[in-house]
């Protein structure tokens, strides 16, 4: 959503139109949408960087203003600045999922490739075609108990951190990690 383009009111009450907002007032969002936006969206702009992420900021911040108007105390601060800090934390929310989203490079492509084609050839085929495929691996690996063998497969063919592995199997931390201690003791004793 594009900034208003209209002139800012010097005299403009921005505690009114929140507690009008508040009361379910749409035209009063709207007058502090025309009273600020365009310099909410340079706010918005010097955190996200983007012309197009800062007016996404902006339409999400309004939401948040609309929905928490009621929140707001004048004894707590200026109207205004709770104005600005809704757009500056949800610009600042959106910097930091946006750092968390990143291109997988191409070990962990094939890490989940790998993961994916184990899940589909587990569900697909029998044992005897996963023993001869897979040799004496895959005997050790089904003589496993399922808990070990699981977490053996997070840990090596999806590339899990025990972490992710005991919030992926629902288990303590220190059972995953014992659980794939076990497991390789066990494909060694299997292996040899």
């Amino acid at each position: 959503m594009p900034p208003a383009a209209s002139v800012t009111d010097d005299n403009f009450d921005h505690a009114l139109a929140l507690e009008a907002c508040a009361r379910g007032d749409r035209h009063a969002l709207q007058r502090i949408y025309e009273q600020e936006s365009r310099y909410l969206l340079g706010v918005a702009m010097r955190i996200v960087r983007s012309r197009a992420a800062a007016e996404d900021v902006l339409h999400d911040a309004f939401v948040s203003i609309w929905s928490k108007a009621h929140s707001f105390d004048a004894a707590r601060g200026a109207a205004r600045g709770w104005i600005y800090s809704i757009v500056r934390h949800a610009a600042l929310n959106r910097v930091r999922s946006s750092a968390r989203e990143s291109a997988l490079d191409e070990p962990t492509a094939a890490a989940h490739e790998a993961s994916a084609a184990m899940a589909a050839w587990q569900e697909e085929g029998d044992a005897l075609t996963r023993q001869a495929q897979l040799g004496r691996l895959g005997q050790c690996l089904d003589g496993l108990e399922p808990q070990r063998r699981e977490c053996l497969l997070h840990a090596y063919v999806d590339g899990c951190s025990h972490s992710e592995i005991a919030a992926r199997v629902q288990a303590p931390l220190g059972t995953v990690k014992a659980w794939i201690q076990r497991g390789l003791r066990a494909l060694r004793e299997c292996m040899q």
